[in-house]
């Protein structure tokens, strides 16, 4: 496959676009929806609502008048992988003439960077924080309304705004790095678990035990640390590291969470579970979960992706294929610093996904599935995810001269 021409056409369709795009979770902002008040005061009309736009092949949104909008975290993961592309070309200049000059890539980077300061949410947060454009209802158990801040989507925009500190030196942008420690270690909440604790996904009940959402809460706290040797950021960092640590399987796995109804064990949740514990090891200097990383590798290259390069979302069952599953390889094998060491797997699944979930406008589509698989394009969970990957793999291949 030409990978870059695949990423120049994604870069290309991206930017006509704006950034602004449908998701796979935004059925409530359908303004139809929004009229009927017997419907939205439901939580299980809002539940088949989301589930119904979610699981269509064919995109309802137009009809039921769901505008294309920002998402904090797709703009982040945009500004990270203009980061990495500034990476690239300055480490090799040559690819300049595809993807621009650093002039012009830091012009990317200082309107996206500003971008994510705005769509900050707001409220008496301790810190910065972001949330998703739509309301968001999880089973019939909790509705977190539009903008509530999650941990997920603060530390992906987090860690792309300091990317581009470190290359533009913006202060702004580091001082609402190191503030989102502040929103997690007083606006989460701590469940007692194993011998430290699990973060909550958001400041609101529900979601207060999920594996990943906890491990990326740490690296958060493990970046503050790094930068202003703050004790309490580590110390606290460490005991969710420890927990999440201790619920690891012994065959290197990690649950999703640990509800009931959360013990499924995933691809791409796996390699958040990965990078957030090398992240938490390379900012604080502690190894102590080098085992768990290593088992966990061990487990996530050997039973997520087959032969010839397809990718599985279930360690026991393929479909359906998420984009999100192929994309986080690229950034879990950059992050664990083994990207030459697997580099074979990352060009073969590389190869499957343009191959098979490129669409020829350039954008990827969300989900291949036996029957009925959905090539709506979305913004934030296809799009700015792959954009996301591709640009670890250009970094990684391309600007070290492995390709």
């Amino acid at each position: 496959m030409d990978f870059i021409a695949s990423f120049i056409k994604l870069k290309h369709y991206c930017e006509k676009e704006g950034y602004k795009g449908w998701d796979p979770y935004d059925g409530l902002n359908s303004q139809v929806f929004q009229a009927l008040p017997g419907l939205k005061h439901s939580a299980l009309c809002r539940l088949v609502m989301i589930q119904a736009f979610k699981r269509s092949p064919l995109n309802l949104r137009r009809l039921a008048m769901v505008p294309k909008q920002y998402n904090a975290k797709g703009v982040g993961l945009f500004l990270q992988g203009y980061c990495n592309i500034y990476e690239a070309v300055q480490a090799s200049p040559a690819l300049a003439s595809q993807f621009g000059s650093l002039d012009t890539l830091e012009g990317h980077i200082g309107s996206l960077a500003a971008l994510l300061l705005k769509l900050r949410s707001a409220g008496n947060y301790h810190g910065s924080c972001w949330g998703y454009n739509f309301d968001w209802q999880s089973r019939r158990e909790f509705l977190f309304p539009k903008y509530t801040p999650t941990v997920v989507a603060t530390k992906f925009c987090a860690t792309a705004l300091l990317s581009a500190y470190k290359i533009n030196g913006d202060e702004r942008l580091l001082r609402a790095v190191l503030s989102t420690a502040e929103f997690v270690k007083h606006d989460l909440h701590r469940t007692p678990q194993g011998s430290g604790f699990l973060f909550s996904y958001s400041p609101l009940s529900g979601h207060d035990t999920v594996v990943n959402a906890s491990l990326l809460g740490s690296e958060l706290l493990s970046i503050a640390y790094k930068y202003t040797g703050d004790e309490a950021c580590r110390l606290a960092a460490s005991d969710s590291v420890r927990a999440c640590c201790e619920l690891q399987r012994p065959d290197g796995s990690w649950p999703y969470g640990c509800q009931p109804f959360q013990h499924w064990v995933d691809s791409f949740h796996t390699g958040y579970d990965l990078e957030a514990l090398q992240a938490y090891s390379d900012n604080t200097g502690d190894d102590s979960c080098r085992s768990s990383i290593d088992k966990g590798l061990d487990f996530y290259t050997s039973r997520f992706f087959l032969a010839g390069g397809m990718p599985r979302y279930y360690h026991n069952r393929t479909f359906p294929i998420d984009i999100h599953c192929p994309a986080q390889l690229m950034v879990t094998l950059s992050l664990l610093h083994r990207f030459q060491h697997w580099q074979d797997l990352a060009t073969q699944v590389m190869d499957w996904t343009i191959a098979h979930m490129q669409d020829k406008k350039g954008y990827f589509y969300y989900q291949l599935k036996k029957f009925g698989s959905s090539r709506i394009s979305y913004m934030r969970w296809s799009n700015a995810f792959m954009f996301y990957a591709m640009s670890f793999y250009l970094k990684e291949v391309y600007a070290k001269g492995q390709h």
